[in-house]
């Protein structure tokens, strides 16, 4: 038996710096051809703000998969969502802080019945949530009944729409957001005993067994996790559309799985990760803004994001072999192998 070959230090660092560096070519090119467009504060603002709920989708997407589950609903789920938050404020006059956190912890129920269906139904992951999403369609629909809820001429609380419409530093907040979440994540996923379990459980589920995690357990957490942050990004949606449109959570499904797998291909080449997440969508956000200002059709936007996510599962698929090729099968750290036994609970 042959010993696995080592990896080059230069392979590993443009594995894992890559993307970024493609971040900073896209700036610079689209610099180039649009000088007096896209260079300026205008854009920077624009970037940071229309692609705040992608990214937090995104993110939300990335949970699940680190477990090796995927949650088709969180589209679905956004748009029932920010409908309800406008339902609960404008028809039934709830306070807007209780009617968020309502929602909020609506969306962490969803998960965990997402988590439980899964796991606990044996129902592939892509099938389960995909029936779950389309029943919370409906669930939108009914609750609409197929057309837009409007505020009244009062308008919503301003305390409400600030939360997307002001600034901190100069810049816009849900910017802030997507940053204080992403840490977050970070520092659940490599740095705490949880992050790692629920790796091992992505990695290798029969290896989580030997070691004593409960790993359906851990699944739930993931899939619960993902719809908190989906509610979350609800209320951020509600703020910014001002109007409940049912239909609207479906636009960003396939943009979320595009940052989620291509950031799996950053930053920790072989596995998600939140910061490779947020880089994956500033490439996607800098490229559409640059196809846009030089005037793409409307038809370049299904065209970009289709083609990325091809190429991301392309680049997630060969960046998890190579990892193997290097004799890091499993996507806990060598240094630090798996987590011990008696610090997970029964």
């Amino acid at each position: 038996m042959t010993a696995p070959r080592p990896r080059r230090p230069g392979g590993h660092l443009i594995g894992a710096y890559g993307l970024l560096a493609l971040t900073a070519l896209l700036v610079l090119v689209f610099s180039l051809a649009l000088p007096r467009t896209f260079p300026t504060l205008d854009t920077l603002d624009a970037i940071l703000s229309n692609q705040s709920i992608p990214a937090i989708l995104a993110l939300a997407a990335m949970v699940p998969i680190v477990t090796g589950a995927f949650d088709l609903s969180i589209g679905y789920g956004l748009g029932l969502a920010h409908v309800m938050v406008l339902r609960l404020i404008v028809d039934e006059g709830w306070p807007w802080p209780l009617a968020c956190l309502t929602v909020i912890a609506g969306g962490a129920l969803v998960g965990v019945l997402n988590g439980v269906v899964v796991e606990f139904g044996r129902i592939d992951s892509f099938i389960a949530t995909l029936g779950t999403g389309s029943m919370m369609y409906a669930v939108t629909g009914w609750i609409t009944d197929g057309s837009r809820i409007v505020p009244g001429p009062q308008g919503l609380p301003p305390a409400f729409t600030d939360l997307y419409d002001s600034t901190f530093l100069g810049l816009p907040v849900p910017a802030f957001y997507v940053l204080a979440l992403a840490a977050v994540l970070w520092l659940v996923l490599e740095r705490l005993p949880l992050g790692r379990c629920l790796y091992v459980v992505g990695s290798n589920p029969r290896a989580a067994d030997l070691v004593g995690i409960p790993t359906r357990t851990y699944t739930v957490y993931a899939f619960t996790a993902s719809g908190l942050i989906v509610g979350c990004a609800g209320v951020l949606l509600a703020a910014q559309q001002q109007i409940g449109n049912p239909s609207v959570g479906l636009d960003y499904l396939l943009p979320a799985f595009v940052g989620a797998l291509l950031g799996a291909t950053a930053i920790r080449p072989g596995r998600p990760n939140a910061l490779g997440t947020v880089v994956a969508v500033a490439v996607l956000a800098v490229g559409l803004t640059g196809i846009g200002q030089l005037g793409g059709d409307f038809w370049t936007v299904p065209l970009f994001y289709g083609g990325t996510l091809l190429l991301a599962v392309g680049l997630a698929g060969y960046a998890a072999r190579r990892r193997l090729r290097g004799g890091t099968g499993t996507a806990v750290d060598p240094g630090t192998g798996p987590p011990p036994a008696p610090a997970v609970p029964p």
